[in-house]
This record gives structure tokens, C-alpha cells and sequence, in this order.
């Protein structure tokens, strides 16, 4: 076995060991490719993605005639859609700390999401049957992020 091929295994095992990315390199001609895999699960990214379709879902079904519900919604909207895009971002992260501040990214637009969703509950009289489901997914993702940036923190 080739020495380059030993070390992408072994390199490849002490990847799967800490939780970071899956590295492989491949020979390609005269250069090397590095490949990575995300540091978050497809499943994550799925959820998040998910939410922001139900943010976008929830958006136009919210009544137009309103200036103050216009001016919630189209915050929401932009908030919402981007907890899934700093998600993203946080997969492809090249460090430890990057990865920490896109993590952070998606929290506080999470969080920020809350708070429009509860001023349209709250100010502009939007039913909580419609909001609470956003709000709970909101809530889980919170604590998912703040968990995931404390852990990753304490390496």
C-alpha cells in the first residue's frame, strides 16, 4: 500500500473518531483533490431547509391589507429563510471558529424569527394556532444550535 494511501486512511478513521469532516484526497493526474463532507448531517440540513419552506409557506398565506403585518411578515420571512442558509454556510465551514460563527449566525436569525412570529401573534392578531407550530421548530433549532456551538467550544 502506498504511503499517500495509508495516511488518507488513517486519516479517514481519526475523521470519523472526532466528528470532523471526512477528508479524502484523490489522485488526479499530476495533482491531488481534497473532498470534504459537511460537518452537519444531511438530516440537519434537511430540517432547517424544511423550516424555511414553512416560513415561506406560512408568509404568503398571512393577509396583505396590513402595514403592520406586511412590515412582521416580510422580516420573518427574511429571517427565517436565513437560518437554513447560515447552516449551510456552517457545513462548509474550514475552521473551528468559522464554524462557530455560522452556527451563531443561524441562532440569531432563529431567534429573531421567535420575535416576529410573536409580535404577529401578539401585535397584529394572527391566530397562535398558525404560529406556534413555526414557534416550537424555532425553539428546537435554538437549543440544537446553542448545544452544537458549546460542544464544539469545548474541544
Amino acid at each position: 500500500m502506498e504511503s499517500g494511501k495509508r495516511k488518507s486512511i488513517k486519516q479517514k478513521a481519526e475523521n470519523r473518531k472526532t466528528g470532523k469532516w471526512k477528508v479524502e484526497t484523490k489522485n488526479l493526474g499530476s495533482s491531488q483533490v481534497e473532498m470534504r463532507e459537511g460537518r452537519l448531517s444531511d438530516e440537519f440540513r434537511a430540517r432547517t431547509k424544511k423550516f424555511a419552506a414553512f416560513i415561506i409557506r406560512f408568509y404568503v398565506r398571512l393577509p396583505k391589507e396590513s402595514d403592520e403585518v406586511q412590515v412582521c411578515a416580510r422580516q420573518m420571512l427574511r429571517s427565517g429563510t436565513s437560518v437554513a442558509a447560515h447552516a449551510r454556510e456552517a457545513a462548509r465551514a474550514r475552521s473551528e471558529a468559522e464554524f462557530i460563527s455560522k452556527l451563531g449566525g443561524a441562532l440569531q436569525e432563529a431567534d429573531e424569527t421567535q420575535l416576529w412570529l410573536e409580535l404577529l401573534r401578539e401585535e397584529c392578531g394572527i391566530d397562535c394556532s398558525l404560529t406556534t407550530p413555526i414557534e416550537q421548530e424555532a425553539n428546537e433549532l435554538i437549543a440544537i444550535f446553542t448545544t452544537m456551538i458549546r460542544r464544539t467550544r469545548a474541544k
